[in-house]
C-alpha cells in the first residue's frame, strides 16, 4: 500500500481544503492535533461535528479535555463509549494491534457520522507522523479517512502554532498514545494490565 500517495504531504492548504470540503466529521481523540483541526475549521466557518470513542485505553481526563475544547470551539461533540476489551483481535496484543484498534475506533465513528449525514471523516494525522511507525495508517486508508493537516504539510509544531492562533486551549497538550503502548509486548490486554499501565501516570 502506497501511503505517500494515499496520505500526501503538502498538496493542499488547510484553507483550500476547508473551502472544498466545508462540512465534515472529525475523529476527535482529545489530543492536540485533532483539537487544532477542530479550532481551525470552525474559525474558517466549516460545519463540523466531533466524535470521540472512549475506551479503556485512554485516561478519563481525555473526555473532559474533549468536552472543553468542543465547547470553546462551538463544535458539537458526541462521546461514544466502546468496549475495546471485547475485541479479541486487539486484546491478544499482536504486532499489528494498532491496525485492529484503529479499524475498530474509526469504523465505530463512521457508523455514527454516516447516520448523521456526513460523508467525509477527517482526523488529526500530521506531516510528522510516519507510516513506517504508525501501523494505524493502513486502517485509515481502508476506511477512507482524510487527514487535512498532513495534506497541508503541517508538522506537529506547526499544528500547535495553528491551534494557538485560533485560541485552542489544548494546542500544547503533550502527546500520548494509549495505555496499551505501555503494556508488555505480546501480553494479552486485560483490565488489570491496563490499570497497571495507567498507574505510571498517576
Amino acid at each position: 500500500m502506497d501511503f505517500e500517495q494515499l496520505f500526501p504531504v503538502g498538496v493542499e492548504s488547510l484553507e483550500d481544503f476547508f473551502a472544498r470540503v466545508p462540512r465534515f466529521a472529525v475523529a476527535f481523540s482529545g489530543g492536540a492535533d485533532s483539537a487544532c483541526l477542530l479550532g481551525a475549521a470552525r474559525a474558517f466557518g466549516c460545519q463540523e461535528k466531533a466524535y470521540m470513542v472512549k475506551t479503556a485505553f485512554q485516561p478519563d481526563a481525555d473526555v473532559e479535555d474533549a468536552r472543553a475544547v468542543a465547547e470553546e470551539c462551538g463544535v458539537p461533540l458526541e462521546v461514544i463509549y466502546a468496549d475495546v476489551l471485547s475485541q479479541p483481535q486487539i486484546t491478544s496484543n499482536p504486532p499489528d494491534r494498532c491496525y485492529h484498534c484503529k479499524t475498530f475506533i474509526f469504523g465505530t465513528i463512521w457508523d455514527h457520522a454516516r447516520s448523521d449525514g456526513f460523508d467525509v471523516l477527517c482526523d488529526g494525522t500530521n506531516a510528522t507522523d510516519s507510516p513506517a511507525r504508525r501501523p494505524g495508517f493502513r486502517a485509515l486508508a481502508e476506511l477512507g479517512v482524510v487527514s487535512p493537516l498532513r495534506r497541508a504539510g503541517l508538522t506537529k509544531d506547526e499544528v500547535r502554532a495553528v491551534g494557538r492562533s485560533v485560541g485552542v486551549s489544548l494546542a500544547d497538550k503533550p502527546s500520548f498514545s494509549c495505555y496499551a503502548v505501555y503494556a508488555p509486548a505480546g501480553e494479552p490486554l486485560t483490565a488489570a494490565v491496563l490499570e497497571e499501565a495507567a498507574a505510571r501516570f498517576k
